[in-house]
């Protein structure tokens, strides 16, 4: 999928690129009714829309289809977006998209579940739907089930057994020189690399270290923060927060081994 160009007919190397302010202001054309700016909104973010199918990769074969589910997932975030509130519309829409696209992968797994679990996952998840709708916000697992009225292990079990495995080695961001994977983004208070920060006398290693690099182990290894909670702090992509952190990993391993 990453050399193709048409995806549903698109040609995914021409989509236009819109600046913040653009965007601000079709919105606001949007909320206000004109149907012209939403043609043009939907498209201003099919770049979005991309961004989210390329997180699938295991399923090149149905780009197509992902494309066409996203964009369906952002019409869906377009309607319900609630302009007053202080949230970005990426913000927003992403969980939407992928709502979409994962609830069309798993109307076409190949793996069977029982139509009764099938039932309450997908009442849990129109549930999960209107919650964030309503509120703005994820609702816990908690919530779902006391709005479905159903035992909550239910829940959990008919969620888990529809939802997708997903390998830690998935990619889920390149910008050609850095791969920025699954496992990267999971904090993990029993990190190898932090118990060596915590049993180890590493001073003098640290000190061979930028203050930028400092900074980033310091929040991912002590503070137990996620990459992309990190580049958000420090005003980095997370690509470089990626490429700053394994160099200065491999700068302390060099120095104590």
């Amino acid at each position: 999928m990453a050399n193709r160009v048409l995806i549903s007919g698109v040609n995914t190397t021409n989509l236009p690129k819109f600046k913040n302010e653009e965007i601000m202001q079709l919105l606001k054309a949007v909320k206000a009714g004109d149907e012209f700016a939403r043609d043009k909104f939907v498209v201003a973010n099919l770049r979005l829309v991309l961004s989210v199918v390329q997180r699938f990769s295991g399923h090149c074969d149905k780009a197509d289809d992902m494309f066409q589910v996203g964009c369906v997932g952002l019409l869906k975030a377009i309607d319900n977006f609630d302009d007053t509130l202080n949230v970005k519309f990426s913000t927003y829409a992403v969980p939407m998209i992928i709502g979409e696209i994962r609830r069309f992968l798993r109307d076409n797994n190949s793996v069977r579940v029982s139509r009764s679990i099938r039932d309450t996952a997908y009442k849990a998840l129109q549930a999960k739907e209107r919650f964030i709708k309503e509120n703005n916000a994820e609702p816990s697992l908690e919530e779902i089930a006391c709005m479905i009225e159903l035992p909550l292990k239910d829940v959990i079990f008919a969620l888990d057994a529809i939802s997708e495995t997903v390998s830690l080695n998935e990619p889920v961001y390149n910008d050609g020189n850095e791969t920025i994977r699954v496992m990267d983004q999971i904090s993990d208070e029993r990190n190898c690399d932090e118990v060596l920060f915590e049993k180890l006398s590493l001073t003098d290693a640290i000190k061979n270290l930028s203050e930028r690099e400092k900074e980033i182990l310091l929040m991912r290894y002590y503070i137990g923060k996620t990459q992309m909670e990190v580049s958000e702090e420090v005003g980095i992509s997370q690509a470089q927060v990626s490429r700053l952190e394994k160099n200065a990993l491999k700068t302390i391993k060099n120095f104590i081994d």
